[in-house]
């Protein structure tokens, strides 16, 4: 493992963290493991998927969308995948406009979206 190796993974779950705790803190369902670069956000029902990714593009946001039969079929969500290279910046502007798209589709569904 070398410095740069090592400093990569650090920043990588440092990315992780926070992008997954901005998420639930604006209201959003999030599964996984708190330091996994892979970040699945609950959509829930199937006839958000394609209004999620669609929104998503247009704000220039990659995402992988993903429901039935890969998923139960109530069961919808969508991936983000986070890298060490992305800035705290790149995460913060990401975020709002996650919260906007989950504002527009009605996907802040935890208590902490209203409190």
């Amino acid at each position: 493992e070398t410095e740069l190796g090592a400093q990569k993974l650090v920043s990588l779950k440092e990315n992780a963290k926070f992008f997954r705790d901005e998420l639930i803190r604006m209201g959003c369902t999030v599964l996984g493991d708190e330091n996994s670069p892979i970040v699945p956000v609950m959509l829930y029902h199937p006839a958000k998927i394609a209004a999620f990714s669609r929104e998503c593009l247009k704000r220039n946001l990659a995402v992988v969308v993903v429901g039935s039969p890969a998923v139960p079929l109530m069961g919808a969500r969508a991936r983000f995948c986070l890298s060490a290279s992305h800035s705290k910046q790149d995460l913060i502007w990401s975020l709002r406009e996650i919260r906007q798209v989950a504002i527009l589709l009605n996907l802040r569904y935890e208590k902490s979206a209203f409190g």
